[in-house]
């Protein structure tokens, strides 16, 4: 009776067949149980499209010169006269740079043959450009008997401020953007975790540094500089100026010798002391100095207003509203000075903003970074932008003050008319910084036109709208029993 039931149960419940697995999944197994090396993973699969769109993959049309005509032109070099790589060329390409400007035509072809040189232009040149097609030019050439060493760069850049370097870094990248090399920025005041885990038992080709922040991680060997085949100065004369020179003797003899690397000096000015260091630290070195005759550039168109001192601040309005600036830098001498006018011109719908030495780090990179994009119409700022940073497009520079150092005067005029645009330079002259004037024409070789502003830059200004509720509040004076700071105010009991 049992086995009757068990076998009416067989009968009833037919046992389900397995469903056969799809063609890609059996392959993908058999792949993965036979031979786990052929099995993609994501992150394999995310650098085959990084390759793909940086141009490398099999699926992207292969660049050539064709792709980027120019016509040559009398008295211009073009960079493909350069024998440059195609993923060099390609790069500059993408910058839409078509010639060479004359720092680079008299560097590149001595210094891509591996020879020293010492630079001296103006800011705004493209001595930046020169020193990195130089460095990735051979960078790329590699020696496969070359011995690479974790934490030591073969190429090491050196400038004065963090501002520089990370332009200086952004540069590198847009040049090397086709090749396969690493590019690290290190500069002092931020990301210190960040810049060490950069480089601790990591290949470095490109360093970018300032000196104290370098001589830092040195102490505490994380970087060596005994394989650097390449080292660069940029702003030699402004390392000078800010007393890095100490630093800069240490982390050269850190260095391979002279004759084993080469050696790239770059600045705007050539004292004399950085030409005895220059000779010292280079070999057979090819001088090539632009324009020595004329510091300031044929394209800046330089406007000096005799105006006095409680006139200066309506003259200014008065430009910006009359002429309609668009990307304004202006520079004072005095922190307090440039407080004030940052102050004044938001109270007055200026969208302004600010950058003094006081401010930190992430804060002055942040607005320098709203400057360059377009969303700040105007930076306010002391010497400390003066110099080695590149702002592209700044239609007009100020004087609100005339420097008190005239090489500052060439630096900060230097903030427009760059690599071949237009620009405007305004100065200020008033009762207190006119005396300025001769020491700033015996620099340049050649006079200042002096005019006096047309009375409608000179009309009032309507009343500033006042301050918010809460400034007032924060404001010590307005506070209730608030008594200043001298014992003269004070009765005696």
């Amino acid at each position: 009776m049992i086995t009757k039931i068990v076998n009416l149960l067989k009968k009833t419940f037919i046992p389900r067949k397995e469903i056969p697995p799809k063609k890609d999944e059996t392959i993908s197994k058999k792949i993965s149980s036979h031979n786990p090396s052929q099995k993609y993973s994501k992150e394999k699969q995310q650098t085959v499209n990084v390759e793909k769109d940086r141009g490398t993959g099999k699926n992207k049309k292969h660049w050539t010169s064709k792709d980027f005509p120019v016509e040559k032109e009398e008295g211009k070099v073009l960079f493909y006269d350069l024998h440059l790589s195609n993923g060099i060329l390609h790069a500059i390409a993408d910058l839409n740079y078509k010639y060479c400007t004359p720092i680079q035509s008299g560097i590149l072809k001595h210094t891509l043959e591996g020879r020293d040189a010492i630079g001296r232009a103006q800011t705004g040149t493209g001595k930046t450009a020169a020193f990195l097609l130089t460095a990735i030019s051979r960078l790329i050439r590699r020696n496969p008997n070359l011995k690479r060493s974790k934490g030591s760069p073969r190429v090491l850049v050196m400038a004065p401020t963090r501002e520089l370097v990370l332009q200086i870094e952004k540069d590198a990248v847009q040049l090397a953007k086709y090749q396969n090399l690493r590019i690290v920025s290190i500069y002092g005041g931020m990301d210190y975790k960040k810049q060490i885990n950069q480089v601790r038992g990591k290949f470095v080709d490109i360093m970018i540094a300032t000196p104290g922040r370098l001589l830092d991680f040195m102490k505490q060997k994380l970087i060596r500089l005994d394989k650097v085949e390449i080292l660069i100065l940029d702003e030699a004369d402004r390392m000078l100026d800010m007393g890095f020179m100490p630093d800069i003797r240490k982390i050269e003899r850190s260095t391979p010798r002279k004759e084993n690397r080469q050696t790239l000096f770059f600045s705007a000015t050539f004292p004399d002391s950085i030409k005895r260091i220059a000779e010292q630290w280079t070999e057979n070195a090819v001088v090539v100095e632009i324009e020595s005759e004329q510091l300031e550039a044929d394209t800046i168109t330089q406007i000096n207003y005799i105006v006095s001192a409680d006139e200066k601040f309506k003259l200014l309005y008065n430009l910006m509203e009359q002429k309609n600036f668009s990307k304004v830098l202006l520079f004072c001498n005095r922190k307090d000075i440039a407080k004030d006018l940052h102050d004044k011109l938001n109270r007055r719908g200026v969208s302004t903003t600010l950058l003094t030495g006081d401010i930190d780090q992430k804060k002055r990179l942040r607005r320098l970074e709203n400057f360059k994009k377009g969303d700040i119409r105007v930076l306010v700022a002391t010497d400390v932008a003066g110099r080695g940073i590149h702002i592209e497009n700044v239609s007009h520079v100020i004087n609100y003050n005339l420097s008190e150092d005239p090489e500052d005067y060439v630096h900060r005029i230097g903030r427009t008319g760059r690599a071949g645009l237009s620009g405007t330079s305004i100065s200020f002259a008033c009762e207190d910084d006119s005396f300025q004037i001769p020491k700033i024409e015996e620099l340049l070789k050649h006079k200042l036109e002096l005019i006096y502003p047309e009375d409608e830059l000179l009309k009032e200004l309507p009343p500033a709208p006042e301050k918010p509720k809460e400034e007032r509040k924060n404001n010590p004076h307005k506070k209730k029993g608030y008594r200043p700071h001298n014992r003269s105010n004070y009765k005696r009991k």
